[in-house]
């Protein structure tokens, strides 16, 4: 039931009218007399009950509830919401003279102008230069530059900063003279909003004691933000049919999601899955987009900045497109527009050097490669 508030002089105006209509005779009403204050004193009280009963209303039904309240009503039922995440990409770190060896310790700091948002280096067993024993990334006498993993040290969409916004190295490194990333940092969330809290608590509740793709999806999204997912029913990770089988292709937004995300995920799905059936998980299967575009930006404007922000523009989408997701060779070009007014034309779009769009395969994901914009 919807509660019609209302003001201080609506509730007067009620109370006047009232009285006024029970009366005989005219009645006094008028600013200072005693029975307009008398009404007015019974106005106060009766908005500061609608007042009390708007409070009991926020923190007893989830769907006017906010903030703290929204946990707490959430929490009865052992549904929590999902936490920030912290972005994370790569940086090259580079001298000017590479005559003597070097090293980068994990937990080096680097920042973007104004320490306006701040990475830490983190571990890739996969890099030749990484040492477990040493605690960081080695640099041989004649290497000139590295490219390493860093990861925002606060959670937040703050962290996603655009290409060539890191340069700053705020830890003491002997050695190194510049850093910088090519590509735009990543992965960083805010925590869930109390709109998709809401939301996903329904279908939470909708998925419970249930085996169905829905329940499974609700498993999936669960485990952290940003997750996109694909579930193949009734076909085995080699692309042919196999009954009783499913695989969930998950990705979280990267392309490459770690073993570790991978396992969470395999977890909550096991829990919900149907008996009798088998299913695996796996990342998916990359496609990369490779574009190159020309822009003609309005005289008033940097034409140079203009480049900057269409390219992030576009990384950024293509970032966020979910599993099994076609790239529209025409979305480029609106992508490109919708940055600035200032975008006069876009000319000489290729794809992956041609002019279709781009279907990712079975299993598969489209993620940034290079974005060339002139």
């Amino acid at each position: 039931m919807q509660l019609s508030m209302q003001n201080f002089s609506t509730l007067v105006e009620g109370m006047a009218a009232s009285v006024q209509g029970a009366a005989a005779s005219l009645l006094d009403l008028s600013v200072g007399s005693v029975l307009r204050a008398i009404l007015e004193a019974n106005a106060s009280v009766a908005l500061w009950v609608q007042w009390l009963i708007v409070q009991v209303l926020t923190t007893t039904r989830l769907a006017t509830s906010t903030g703290s309240d929204c946990d707490s009503f959430c929490a009865d039922f052992g549904f929590t919401r999902l936490p920030a995440v912290a972005a994370s990409g790569l940086v090259s770190f580079s001298r000017f003279t590479p005559t003597l060896a070097a090293f980068i310790p994990l937990g080096t700091n680097v920042a973007v102008a104004a320490n306006a948002a701040s990475f830490i280096v983190t571990a890739d067993t996969a890099n030749a230069a990484f040492s477990s024993g040493l605690g960081g990334y080695s640099l041989a006498a004649g290497v000139a530059s590295l490219t390493v993993p860093v990861t925002a040290t606060t959670p937040g969409a703050a962290g996603n900063v655009q290409p060539a916004a890191i340069s700053m190295i705020t830890s003491a490194l002997p050695g190194i003279d510049i850093v910088t990333n090519a590509n735009m940092m990543t992965g960083g969330y805010d925590a869930e909003s109390d709109t998709a809290f809401r939301a996903r608590f329904g279908n939470y509740l909708a998925s419970l004691s249930k085996a169905t793709g829905l329940a499974i999806g609700e498993a999936i999204t669960g485990v952290r933000q940003g997750l996109s997912y694909q579930i193949s029913e009734n076909i085995n990770q080699a692309g042919t049919t196999q009954a009783g089988h499913f695989v969930v292709t998950v990705d979280d937004g990267s392309g490459v999601p770690p073993a570790s995300l991978l396992s969470l995920v395999y977890q909550a799905v096991d829990a919900v899955r149907p008996v009798g059936s088998s299913f695996a998980v796996q990342a998916p299967v990359v496609s990369l987009a490779n574009i190159s575009m020309n822009i003609i930006t309005a005289a008033d404007v940097s034409h140079q900045i203009m480049i900057a922000q269409v390219a992030g523009a576009i990384a950024t989408y293509i970032a966020g497109l979910g599993v099994g997701a076609t790239l529209n060779y025409t979305r480029i070009a609106q992508l490109a527009y919708s940055v600035s007014p200032a975008v006069l034309n876009v000319e000489s779009i290729l794809l992956n050097g041609g002019t279709a769009d781009l279907a990712p395969p079975l299993f598969g994901v489209v993620r940034g490669g290079t974005v060339a914009v002139a």
